[in-house]
């Protein structure tokens, strides 16, 4: 094979192998993305029997995943709290998805911080891979039609008025709180 001849090969070998890859990464989804719908699910609660996203139809649901053993869902959890308490008379529903594999520390962790909205149990992970989710805190705001509104990836403070103003703007008029 003549030196030109081995040179277009390898050229059109190599080009083939960027498209190949290109191609494959443009059609590869890193998750639920804002505007899309939020994947369906039914898993195991801590304290309740199973939390299914279908029993939140037509509500504002917060979808925080979380683990007990990670410092900024620990930082996050007291400000999650008074939010939580601040948004469920607007008929807004915060679900804490712990990826906890233990079960006990958990249950420690929920007592100790006091958390009174709903807690579910993802130990494998595999609801938080449907949503794309790798890194910890990692929240969903989804609207009253069940898509994705907002993706927060890390810690935030939970208190900023940005972060109630948007909620109450998911929220039915006759809902929002008076001020």
């Amino acid at each position: 094979m003549s030196k030109s001849v081995r040179s277009v090969v390898i050229l059109l070998f190599i080009g083939a192998a960027v498209a190949f890859y290109l191609g494959h990464r443009r059609n590869a989804k890193s998750g639920v993305e804002i505007g899309e719908d939020a994947p369906d699910f039914t898993i195991p609660g801590l304290t309740q029997g199973s939390l299914a996203l279908a029993n939140y139809k037509h509500q504002v649901v917060v979808l925080n995943f979380w683990a007990t053993w990670c410092p900024p869902c620990v930082e996050e959890t007291p400000s999650l709290e008074r939010f939580a308490a601040k948004v469920q008379p607007m008929g807004v529903a915060v679900i804490g998805v712990s990826v906890d594999q233990d079960r006990g520390a958990l249950e420690k962790f929920v007592s100790d911080y006091h958390m009174s909205y709903a807690v579910a149990l993802d130990p494998d992970r595999a609801l938080a891979a449907r949503y794309g989710t790798f890194q910890f805190p990692e929240t969903y705001i989804i609207d009253r039609d069940g898509r994705v509104a907002e993706k927060i990836i890390g810690a935030i403070d939970w208190q900023d008025p940005r972060i109630l103003s948007f909620v109450e703007t998911l929220v039915p008029e006759g809902a929002r709180r008076a001020e």
